[in-house]
């Protein structure tokens, strides 16, 4: 809900504004500085605070340290004392030194002299003499080198000790070997040190303030096991991140939620020995509520924030008296200005005890009086010449939206009386306008066709998801291919009849109002007509293809002699009708493809070909006619081993029709290239000729059938126009494509693209 600070002060003055922003201003800066001095000092005793448990921890690792370096040291001693290891010395002497140390320092639950072979000779209070102690790590380990061993439960010694509180009995075991004066091995000196002494290094470091603190400390074995800790936490194991921080050598504090629910500040320390004793790898943790913990910092929080609410307080009413002086002068100002409003007074009187500013900003009101008193009188005049023309624009507007509604009622006519089909279709793909014609077209009448979706009404089944992804991908990035461009389309009418259609179709409008405009004119008969022409193009063709082939082979071998010598000017005539006879069998071949190819009736023998052997074959086949108008082929084969998908005779009329083409308008002395390059899975194969090139306005149409860059009766070069209508829809055929670059006077180049493929395929 938001504050409403004018409903505080009702003279909502600019006095009342400075008190309120001097206000707020204190309070944020106490807020600020209280918060900046709160986040200091709480972060200082913050760390403090986990610094002081990491110093516990660390004195209660190092207490530890030093009272396993004593029962170390002492050991070792007793192992270099004569009357416990000399052969001299009996064994109850040696029972008498043993039972006289244990009393000395009653931690010692056990001490026992064992003979090289495992058998205890010797022990205090007789307990597990005779025992075989052989296989006892503690014994191993002491002929090894290894003196100390980990905390572990009594095995032999469990039944033999007394037991008071029915605890498991625990031990830290101590051992040295001892020796003869020669320094042969004679045996082991063993101590089995009671675990209770650790608790009471413990104790005496924590009890001091374990009850003012709430502090509770945990020794944590190398593989994190609690040797020692509060009830029930014994013999867990331990993976929290200070465990882990001591494991790795560290000494320090962190903040950890335990399995218990709750959240501690953990100070961790591990131990690392003291002087000649290695050290066992504890780990001792001192860990306290953070709730306990933090307490102080609270405390230090609510003080610090007090103490600046009361600052913030006491800077507001000084920010308070403070602008009341500052804002007089402005309101005696206001209150003078009010009398002028009320026409009490024509000028305002200027103070001499206010401020500069307060008195320039009088001079200028008395200015500004007297200029307003002027212009009123003129804006009286102006407001008439305004009134005068506001009325002229209203009756101009009104003539241009009666303009305006004639011409969308005459573009409405002219669209209800075309002769082709109109459909308006706005962005969500549903009909906005249909005129007569669509109705003819189509048998939906207007009111059932708007409002319905376009495809619905007049898209097959088998394009409507075409349709609709082309609509996504319009009002996703507002381009679509089939703008403004004569496109051929099958569309269906209400009795599911197809019709094929020529359709135009443009976008109109602006901002939300855009829609499609799409005039649509019924081809049925053109399509007719065009599938009798080409019927009878094919029939016509059929019918003459082999009574030509006979007349060209019947005038070839006239031409060749087999007739007998015939005299200069029949065999002239017989060459002349020879070559039309062959340009005249090349037309109809042509005209056949073209109609194998748009029928669907062209066969493609498809396998993996080396292209290298092609472009050789294509090459070979026009090398004559290349003789003849003394032009050079030349092959440039940088992918000797590149092979493509392709059927091999129709491969080789493409390259033969390019081939011929580029010799065609080559001169003669010149050279023609072909050149073969794969990269990234293409080949590409090149025709370059050195001609006049393509005619610019020739070039747009070059791949249409019949075309002719030069389709005068006298025309230098001949041809069919066929040709590379022809290539580009065998190239097509393939998966691949056909282009060509051209620059007027200096030649083309004509490039196949072919997928690259795999021999074995």
């Amino acid at each position: 809900m938001r504050m409403n600070i004018k409903a505080y002060f009702p003279s909502r003055g600019i006095g009342s504004y400075l008190a309120v922003a001097f206000s707020a201003l204190s309070i944020l800066l106490t807020v600020i500085l209280v918060e900046v001095i709160g986040l200091t000092a709480t972060t200082q005793v913050k760390s403090n605070i986990g610094g002081g448990l990491a110093e516990l921890a660390l004195q209660t690792s190092d207490k530890l340290d030093r009272g396993m370096y004593e029962r170390y040291r002492e050991v070792q001693l007793m192992a270099q004392r004569q009357d416990l290891t000399s052969s001299g010395a009996s064994l109850d002497d040696k029972r008498m030194v043993l039972d006289a140390r244990q009393e000395t320092y009653h931690y010692y639950a056990w001490i026992g002299l064992v003979d090289p072979d495992g058998k205890v000779m010797v022990a205090t209070r007789r307990m597990l003499e005779g025992a075989d102690v052989s296989q006892r790590p503690w014994f191993r380990n002491a002929l090894n080198g290894i003196n100390v061993g980990d905390v572990h439960e009594a095995v032999l010694l469990a039944k033999l000790l007394p037991n008071p509180a029915n605890e498991p009995k625990r031990f830290v075991d101590v051992a040295f070997p001892y020796a003869d004066k020669s320094g042969r091995i004679q045996g082991v000196l063993g101590v089995h040190l009671s675990w209770q002494w650790a608790r009471e290094v413990e104790q005496s470091v924590m009890d001091p303030i374990a009850t003012r603190r709430k502090v509770e400390a945990l020794i944590v074995g190398t593989d994190g096991t609690v040797l020692l800790g509060p009830p029930g936490m014994q013999g867990k194991r331990l993976a929290y991140q200070s465990v882990r921080a001591a494991r790795e050598g560290g000494n320090g504090f962190a903040v950890e939620d335990w399995e218990d629910g709750r959240k501690y500040l953990v100070g961790y320390s591990k131990g690392k020995g003291y002087a000649s004793y290695p050290g066992l790898g504890w780990t001792v943790l001192v860990r306290q509520n953070v709730e306990d913990a933090y307490e102080p910092v609270r405390r230090i929080q609510r003080t610090v924030l007090g103490s600046g609410m009361g600052l913030a307080l006491l800077f507001s009413v000084l920010g308070l008296i403070a602008a009341r002086r500052i804002s007089r002068p402005l309101q005696d100002l206001a209150d003078e200005a009010q009398r002028v409003q009320r026409r009490e007074s024509a000028e305002i009187p200027v103070s001499r005890a206010a401020y500069e500013e307060v008195q320039t900003l009088t001079g200028s009101l008395n200015a500004l009086l007297s200029s307003l008193l002027q212009k009123e009188s003129d804006l009286k005049e102006l407001n008439l010449t305004l009134e005068r023309r506001v009325e002229q624009r209203t009756r101009e507007l009104e003539q241009a939206l009666a303009q305006g509604k004639a011409n969308e009622r005459r573009i409405q006519t002219i669209i209800d009386t075309a002769q082709d089909a109109f459909i308006a279709v706005d962005l969500n793909g549903r009909i906005a306008d249909w005129n007569a014609a669509a109705t003819r077209m189509f048998g939906w009448d207007a009111d059932e066709a708007i409002g319905r979706p376009l495809v619905e009404l007049v898209v097959p089944e088998r394009f409507r998801a075409s349709l609709a992804n082309a609509m996504r991908a319009f009002n996703e990035t507002g381009d679509i291919g089939a703008l403004d461009r004569r496109l051929e389309r099958v569309v269906v009418n209400r009795k599911g009849e197809e019709l094929p259609v020529e359709v135009t179709i443009g976008l109109a409008g602006s901002g939300d109002t855009y829609f499609f405009s799409a005039f649509l004119h019924d081809i049925s008969e053109r399509k007719k007509v065009e599938r009798m022409k080409n019927e009878f193009i094919s029939t016509v063709s059929h019918e003459l293809r082999t009574p030509m082939t006979s007349i060209r082979a019947s005038l070839g071998m006239l031409a060749d002699g087999f007739a007998g010598e015939l005299p200069p000017d029949t065999r002239e005539l017989i060459g002349i009708a020879h070559v039309s006879c062959e340009r005249l069998v090349r037309l109809v071949n042509d005209v056949l493809d073209i109609e194998k190819i748009e029928s669907g009736n062209m066969e493609f023998d498809m396998r993996p070909h080396r292209l290298r052997p092609l472009v050789d074959e294509a090459v070979d086949a026009v090398r004559g006619s290349a003789g003849q108008m003394g032009v050079r082929i030349e092959v440039e084969c940088d992918a000797g081993a590149a092979v493509v998908n392709a059927d091999h005779d129709r491969m080789i009329q493409v390259l033969v029709n390019l081939l011929s083409n580029a010799i065609k308008f080559s001169p003669s002395g010149a050279t023609v290239t072909l050149r073969v390059d794969a990269d990234q899975g293409k080949v590409r194969v090149s025709v370059i000729d050195r001609g006049p090139g393509i005619p610019a306005e020739f070039r747009d149409r070059i791949f249409q059938k019949f075309a002719q860059a030069d389709s005068t009766d006298s025309r230098q070069k001949g041809g069919t126009g066929l040709g590379l209508s022809i290539c580009k829809s065998i190239v097509e055929q393939h998966g691949g494509s056909v282009s060509f670059v051209s620059e007027t006077g200096q030649g083309a180049v004509f490039m196949v693209e072919l997928p690259a493929a795999n021999l074995l395929a």
